[in-house]
């Protein structure tokens, strides 16, 4: 495929995705002529076809769109979310985060084009892709501890290039300034691991964000 008809591929892509779903489906006003059949929107081929058309959108992006500038980080700390999946505590640079949200039910896909691709996940309309943050860590999730009553699962939202990316974990701790001399300490060969940290009596797996965001971006092409 030469430059040009590359070009244009993308900004076949780039063209609004008509959300019916909202307009006249289960969201909507209820109009729609294959709701009778397909019961919900999540059923219906169209529903479908706009996910995979968004996960295109993804991979286009993806090759043509060129690699961000790397940012340079000053000694007075990074803002990072704290966060916990299974048993570990987590740290990703906030950079990478574009919102917290409450969990939402995920919609599996007919054809998976990847094993972390959960499914989509209807964001106030739009379908943005789940992937499994547990399965591509390597991490061992949990069933949210009952007892303290505490732990709520959130879905957290990522600012990836070709477009927003849902991923569930099990408890938000907050946004925290971790000193990145206290990282550079206690590194670890995991894969996607930048430092692990003691912070307020908790072992802290540091995330590499750009390793992370380009796992992410490659699981979706």
């Amino acid at each position: 495929m030469n430059g040009e008809s590359a070009m244009q591929l993308l900004a076949e892509h780039d063209a609004p995705i008509d959300d019916c779903w909202n307009r006249i489906g289960v969201h909507g006003d209820k109009q729609c002529p294959l709701l009778e059949r397909h019961v919900h929107c999540r059923n219906c081929e169209v529903y479908a076809a706009a996910a995979t058309r968004l996960l295109d959108r993804y991979a286009l992006t993806q090759d043509h769109q060129a690699a961000a500038a790397p940012v340079v980080e000053e000694n007075i700390g990074r803002s990072m979310l704290l966060f916990r999946l299974g048993e570990e505590w987590l740290a990703l640079a906030t950079a990478c985060l574009a919102e917290i949200a409450p969990l939402q039910a995920v919609h599996s896909l007919p054809h998976q084009r990847s094993r972390l691709l959960q499914g989509v996940v209807n964001v106030r309309g739009a379908l943005v892709p789940c992937l499994s943050l547990a399965d591509l860590l390597g991490v061992q999730a949990t069933a949210v501890e009952q007892r303290s009553g505490r732990a709520m699962p959130r879905m957290l939202i990522l600012a990836a290039e070709g477009g927003p990316v849902v991923m569930a974990v099990e408890e938000v701790d907050g946004i925290h300034r971790l000193d990145p001399l206290l990282s550079g300490s206690g590194q670890d060969a995991t894969r996607f691991t930048a430092a692990v940290l003691q912070w307020r009596g908790r072992s802290v797996r540091v995330l590499d964000d750009q390793h992370l965001m380009s796992e992410v971006q490659r699981s979706l092409s």
